[in-house]
């Protein structure tokens, strides 16, 4: 297998060699290596940790079965015989034991509802009335399972009537069913494979966090240069209008999921700004966006400056524009952007934007809901920067308050959102589930703290990680992880002071900062190597004696929040 593909297992009691051979051919990001597990035997191997699926240790897996097989009470009431719901919930119960107990063999485990074909009448209209109709029953099965996982951090109910409802008509073929015991067509497979992937960019930090819109006949109808911000097209009765104002009102939820907006228009600056904030029927406003370039610049550079700005990479970045060209100039020039074919008729842009997959995340914590306030913030430190001489009075000046707490509970998700998703500065790039994360920290001879990074502007919230792992009279720097917003403003040197104090509280004499490197990680590398750090004959590894002390810096207020 390729290291630079993703191993999946595929559980099914169905013929799934055909979504085996669509992952392995599948060329869009992430590779995937899938391996089919042998046909009919779910349970044996849900329940088997010896079983010959798990010895090529699988990242990932899937587990896709049909309700039949799962509840044999289900299949007697399919048939229209006696039995009880409460019997079909005990098939489940017993079933999410085997998932849990499989889960912890992987890095998250996908699990599909439950559908039965649309030809099959049940009991009419009936089916969703009594005890015995068969959709009632499955309803209750797909509710009971996503009940019982709901818990389990790395175990993800998919919905596969959205795969078949996207298909239609030819989801699902009795032919296919009788000819090769597969009971769906290559597309359904094709929308599962999709969703996946996209779990899997989620789950391994690599989903999209940038929105860049055009304005223009993009996030309203009309040229606001040419006929005001009072006749532009947006609300009002007027299909097309209501439709611009539905897309907006969709790239405002997106931003209580944590994405950024920005903007990239060629435009005055002063009179985008005006119908931004004018208009009655705008849903979004100057707030609502981390940064822009409105100018008369080429796209493509404007887009790279904004993308820098925000210390985010190209390839977190999603670009919408009606303009087909603008579109390829942009695509040609960063093949790493994601930018969608937007159609002519303004009406679908809204369900072109809720069909975009690239925003999965395992986890919504309340850190990204505020994400565009941060970065907001972000920018008021900048404009004071130009205000003042020197770095060190800008420093000064921000009162900036760093506060150290050890891996509880509550910052748990967090932390491990932050580990998995940070790869400038980021000495080690491992990523670590939340289970797995607590697991390590609480062995005896590792210490785990985060930061919390606070100045007069606003409250950047958890930002940092700092782990260390004590052997002997060694102390190694294992994860040193700092949010790409707070870089450069003294944090990684309060944190490089704070190993310091812990290798000295626990009697070590030296302690080492080994670097991974990464296409990524070059900004970690320039810290540690302007840190004060020896650095010998390789080049990667960093060593600081403890008897030396390393200063906390004078622009910091450090605070404890737990007894160290």
């Amino acid at each position: 297998m390729s290291k630079e593909k993703t191993h999946i297992l595929l559980i099914a009691d169905f013929n799934i060699e055909n979504l085996s051979g669509l992952f392995n051919n599948d060329e869009v990001h992430p590779q995937i290596k899938a391996t089919a597990a042998p046909f009919d035997q779910a349970a044996q191997i849900l329940m088997d940790d010896s079983h010959e699926c798990w010895k090529s240790i699988p990242e990932y897996a899937l587990v896709w079965t049909t309700p039949d097989k799962v509840s044999p009470a289900f299949a007697q009431l399919k048939q229209f015989e006696t039995t009880t719901i409460e019997k079909i919930k005990s098939d489940i119960d017993q079933l999410a034991k085997q998932l849990i107990k499989a889960s912890t063999r992987v890095k998250a485990l996908f699990v599909a509802t439950w559908t039965i074909p649309p030809m099959e009448q049940g009991l009419g209209m009936l089916d969703l009335k009594s005890d015995a109709g068969v959709r009632r029953a499955l309803q209750i099965m797909n509710s009971k399972i996503i009940e019982l996982l709901n818990e389990q951090k790395n175990i993800f109910v998919l919905d596969s009537s959205k795969w078949i409802g996207k298909v239609g008509s030819k989801a699902i073929s009795p032919k296919l069913w009788y000819l090769g015991k597969i009971p769906f067509a290559n597309e359904v497979f094709l929308e599962s494979l999709y969703d996946i992937k996209a779990a899997i960019n989620g789950i391994e930090g690599k989903s999209k966090k940038l929105i860049v819109v055009d304005l223009d006949n993009t996030l309203w109808g009309g040229i606001v240069g040419d006929i005001g911000w009072e006749n532009i097209r947006l609300g009002g009765h007027d299909p097309v209008g209501e439709a611009f104002k539905d897309f907006q009102q969709d790239l405002k939820a997106l931003t209580n999921r944590g994405i950024l907006l920005g903007i990239v228009s060629k435009n005055e600056e002063k009179t985008a700004l005006e119908a931004i904030e004018k208009h009655p029927e705008m849903i979004l406003h100057s707030d609502n966006f981390a940064g822009w370039k409105i100018n008369w610049n080429d796209k493509a550079q404007n887009l790279a400056d904004l993308v820098s700005e925000l210390n985010l990479g190209m390839d977190s970045v999603v670009f919408i524009d009606d303009n087909p060209v603008e579109r390829d100039r942009v695509r040609e020039s960063f093949p790493e952007v994601l930018v969608p074919e937007m159609p002519e008729d303004k009406l679908l842009f809204p369900s072109v934007l809720k069909s975009l997959r690239c925003f999965d995340n395992p986890v919504i914590s309340d850190e990204d809901r505020i994400r565009t306030e941060k970065y907001r913030a972000e920018q008021k430190r900048k404009t004071s920067r130009a205000k003042v001489d020197s770095i060190d009075d800008w420093l000064k000046s921000l009162e900036t308050v760093v506060t150290v707490e050890p891996l509880f509970p509550v910052n748990l998700e967090r932390t491990a959102q932050l580990l998995n998703k940070t790869n400038q500065m980021n000495l080690s790039t491992r990523r670590m589930t939340a289970d797995a994360l607590k697991m390590w920290s609480e062995n005896k001879n590792h210490e785990f703290w985060t930061f919390r990074v606070a100045d007069k502007f606003g409250d950047s919230g958890l930002v940092g990680i700092l782990s260390l792992e004590f052997a002997k009279e060694n102390a190694a720097i294992v994860d040193f992880v700092l949010s790409c917003r707070v870089m450069g403003r003294k944090v990684e040197e309060t944190m490089a002071h704070l190993a310091i104090m812990r290798a000295k509280k626990n009697r070590a004499t030296e302690v080492t900062a080994k670097l991974i490197p990464t296409e990524r990680n070059s900004p970690c590398l320039k810290f540690w190597q302007n840190s004060g750090f020896q650095c010998g004959n390789d080049t990667n590894l960093f060593k600081w004696e403890v008897s030396k002390t390393y200063e906390l810096p004078g622009s910091i207020k450090l605070i404890f929040k737990s007894e160290l």
